[in-house]
């Protein structure tokens, strides 16, 4: 079954979660935490996805925007910066103008060229998702933005990715999900989506039974391989 749609995580995928930190890190006055603004970036990012899975294995939900807080607030704590209000201010601030990674634009008007339909599927709230998107300017190249809070669970529970079928009446194989965050794309590929992971980093494979199909270091070569499949 051919692809139809090619389907995106949001956070690590598209935008790049670290350009909240690293910009912070650049302003004037910021020179203390010019020096640690990379471990704080690792360790929220790391309390944010954390903080997914506990609430989605428990039952106990709340939207992203309250997970990503939290997980800043641990980060910052951690490093000796709880006190500084108007750096976590700044922070949050920031991550509402979410960079993106600079092959998106690109790679998003080549799949469209290719008549693919395209999409975002993402714990983000909806709210969140809009800024980013907004901030990024890929709006036109997206036919939908959809959140997990319109289920109350994140992913990988298998009624977020049901939301694509939900979204475009397509059948599980004709859509291509892809996504930077390992446990995501695993998630995906027990699902029944087509799956690359975009592997930015170098990681090894974790050691689960449903590896994703594809592995990319970036999302330059996606359009070439949407096409293979």
């Amino acid at each position: 079954m051919a692809i139809s749609i090619c389907v995106f995580d949001a956070y690590g995928t598209l935008f790049d979660v670290g350009s909240a930190a690293r910009r912070a890190a650049e302003e004037p006055g910021r020179e203390a935490f010019a020096a640690r603004w990379q471990a704080l970036a690792e360790l929220w990012r790391q309390k944010q996805l954390q903080y997914t899975w506990l609430r989605a294995a428990t039952g106990v939900h709340s939207d992203f925007w309250r997970v990503t807080q939290d997980g800043l607030d641990y980060a910052l704590e951690v490093e000796g910066l709880a006190g500084d209000a108007d750096l976590r201010a700044r922070l949050l601030q920031l991550y509402w103008e979410l960079e993106a990674y600079p092959e998106v634009p690109a790679m998003l008007e080549a799949l469209k060229a290719e008549g693919l339909a395209t999409a975002i599927l993402s714990n983000g709230s909806p709210a969140m998702l809009e800024a980013a998107v907004g901030s990024a300017g890929i709006g036109d190249r997206l036919d939908a933005v959809i959140s997990a809070e319109s289920c109350g669970v994140f992913k990988p529970d298998y009624r977020v990715y049901d939301l694509v079928g939900h979204r475009f009446g397509v059948a599980a194989r004709e859509v291509l999900f892809v996504s930077s965050n390992g446990w995501d794309a695993w998630g995906a590929t027990a699902y029944g989506f087509r799956t690359v992971w975009v592997n930015r980093r170098g990681e090894p494979l974790d050691r689960l039974t449903m590896p994703p199909e594809r592995v990319t270091g970036d999302l330059a070569a996606l359009p070439g391989i949407a096409a293979e499949l």
